[in-house]
């Protein structure tokens, strides 16, 4: 493509001024048309390659706990910075705010990015902070219910490397919204100090605030994959900070082969989350759209839900033959409405079969509740229903005891996974069907 300089189009454009009428309005109107063309006649031959925005990073938004919401105070006149580990890489990036529980709108009047120094750190490389425009402004206020997207910025960033976003409020919202499970430390102090490269005085808590996905862009191949899921997805009982969810797991390996470099992973896990009743966060039915249909790039879906349903039917006593089975057809019917859904959407289904929690003092399992996962399971196992299957089950079950968690991966309460067991799980994993 011809690369037109100021003076050439400026030039060009007179020549052909020479040949139209005379009137100054329509020679006027005429000369921005042309200024226009030959502009983008000199863009980057970058820009003209088809590209795909792909999530790198992401998680599940919901209403914090009292426990782990931030005071008012805290967030009157605060800068909040926030540590996220992406799993793609890519040239430009896009930020994603959230007021998605919020009853009022929100002010940001300032967003900022930068490379972390480290992930256990509120210190940024000074060098590569940048501030993000949204609608090519350099404040947004978001709408009750509603996220904002980022103008795209020129912000190269590699593979499985940490991103520190850094937001101003002046404002708390009434309402905060959140990700309590976040299993990596947040940063917060008053003033607007979102350049800052360090906050020392900061005050910090292990939960994410009002950001819920960084997007990369990619070339068109690229896509990526959500995870929809509880706590063992959110990854309860993975190091802080330490990155080792089975879903970080799965990341890494896909970055590991050139194959799969351009598949990014979005980890939709909420700590306690339900398919069919609203436990922390809503359940998996209601938040489907927002947390698995509006992830950019999205091409293969991973459900691993269904513990905190069966486990929670005999949590506080046992109950009869009818209700459990009733429990498990309701199970069944919401597997099957998220695969429509999701088919419906071009989306491919992996589903992932329920992990062991005999043992466990928060749910008391019975053998009811035992034969309940075994039926779930069954069906997740049948070539009918999804389009794959992880079995999970196998890969963390003690093989003297299957109704339990192998003592070596298990974090300690019998229901959910240390770190040994995520890297199992996330291991287990065939790269294979993530194929295009």
């Amino acid at each position: 493509m011809h690369a037109y300089t100021p003076a050439s189009w400026y030039s060009q454009s007179r020549l052909i001024l020479t040949v139209l009428p005379k009137t100054r309005m329509y020679r006027r109107t005429v000369l921005v048309v042309l200024i226009a063309f030959f502009a983008a006649s000199n863009l980057p031959a970058r820009s003209q390659k088809p590209q795909v925005w792909i999530v790198s990073w992401a998680n599940s938004q919901q209403i914090p706990e009292s426990s782990n919401a931030l005071s008012a105070e805290d967030l009157r006149d605060a800068t909040v910075r926030q540590i996220f580990h992406l799993s793609a890489g890519g040239p430009a990036i896009r930020v994603h705010v959230s007021n998605a529980f919020g009853n009022e709108a929100l002010h940001f009047t300032a967003v900022h990015i930068a490379k972390s120094t480290n992930p256990a750190s509120p210190a940024i490389d000074p060098i590569t902070d940048k501030a993000l425009t949204f609608a090519r402004l350099p404040d947004v206020t978001v709408t009750p219910g509603a996220e904002f997207v980022s103008d795209p910025i020129e912000f190269p960033v590699a593979a499985l490397s940490d991103l520190a976003v850094t937001f101003h409020i002046a404002i708390p919202p009434a309402i905060e919204t959140g990700h309590p499970g976040s299993r990596a430390t947040s940063y917060f102090v008053h003033g607007n100090l979102v350049s800052a490269a360090d906050l020392p005085e900061a005050k910090h808590v292990d939960h994410w605030y009002q950001i819920s996905a960084v997007d990369v862009i990619a070339d068109p191949k690229a896509a990526s994959v959500v995870v929809l899921g509880d706590s063992i997805t959110d990854g309860h009982g993975a190091t802080t900070n330490g990155n080792d969810r089975w879903t970080d797991v799965l990341a890494s390996r896909l970055q590991a082969s050139k194959d799969t470099r351009d598949i990014g992973v979005s980890n939709q896990g909420i700590g306690g989350n339900h398919l069919l009743t609203d436990g922390l966060g809503p359940n998996a039915l209601a938040r489907f759209d927002r947390d698995v249909l509006a992830q950019a790039g999205v091409r293969w879906l991973i459900v691993f839900e269904g513990v905190n349903d069966l486990g929670g039917l005999a949590r506080e006593g046992e109950v009869t033959p009818a209700a459990h089975s009733e429990r498990v057809h309701r199970v069944l019917a919401a597997y099957e409405q998220i695969i429509v859904r999701a088919h419906a959407h071009g989306l491919r289904v992996i589903g992932a079969t329920i992990t062991p929690y005999v043992g466990s003092d928060y749910y008391h399992p019975s053998p009811l509740s035992e034969a309940d996962r075994q039926l779930v399971n069954q069906w997740i196992r049948s070539e009918r229903h999804f389009d794959a299957v992880l079995d999970f089950d196998s890969v963390v079950r003690d093989p003297r005891e299957p109704d339990r968690l192998r003592a070596n991966y298990d974090c300690g309460d019998h229901l959910h996974p240390n770190p040994a067991g995520y890297k199992a799980m996330g291991d287990s994993i065939p790269l294979t069907l993530l194929q295009r």
